[in-house]
């Protein structure tokens, strides 16, 4: 269901932000997140002599290479457009990330290496749907290579991670009842 009739209105922003996974032929996963922000109005900026109405403001991409265990081997970030001249040194900074594994304590790990003046708001910020892309890279193509040598799922032991993330793994809801009857609890 499409949202409802919006009011009478005009578009000022759009930001637009592509997150894709990748099974690369050596067996790693690259992760790659784009962002873009861009006005309907010209956007006066002494840096860039003015910015035009559907030109970025904000032009920037990351590449995260990682392992079957969410390690980052590899971390590209770039700026192709900010507002600022100085907005693509920080890119560096990114290079932090090496090693890292995306997984529990992910923001904070991230916001200790590059969070404040140490990294940038808006390539941090794509970091945060680039962690979701990586999973669900990862355990699509994982379910997908089991169908295609005629695996079974493998049970999950003791609590499945997913439960109780959302409405449709609550505990009480038809899904979980289904799927992991054992953890399935009636409606209070």
């Amino acid at each position: 269901m499409p949202l409802s009739d919006p009011a009478a209105r005009r578009k000022v922003h759009t930001r637009r932000v592509t997150c894709e996974g990748f099974r690369r032929d050596d067996g790693l996963l690259d992760i790659e997140g784009h962002i873009t922000d861009v006005k309907t109005y010209e956007v006066p900026n002494k840096f860039r002599g003015g910015i035009k109405p559907g030109e970025p403001i904000h032009d920037m991409s990351i590449r995260l290479t990682v392992d079957e265990d969410l390690t980052i081997h590899r971390v590209e970030a770039v700026t192709d457009a900010g507002p600022f001249g100085i907005c693509p040194a920080i890119t560096g900074n990114f290079q932090r990330l090496k090693g890292v594994r995306i997984g529990p304590g992910w923001r904070k790990k991230v916001l200790a290496a590059l969070g404040g003046a140490e990294g940038c708001t808006h390539l941090v910020e794509l970091l945060w749907p680039m962690a979701t892309t990586a999973y669900q890279t990862l355990y699509g193509e994982r379910s997908r290579l089991r169908r295609e040598r005629g695996e079974e799922e493998p049970e999950h032991k003791g609590t499945p991670p997913l439960l109780n993330s959302c409405h449709a793994f609550g505990e009480t809801s038809p899904v979980v009842k289904e799927i992991w009857p054992d953890f399935y609890k009636e409606p209070a």
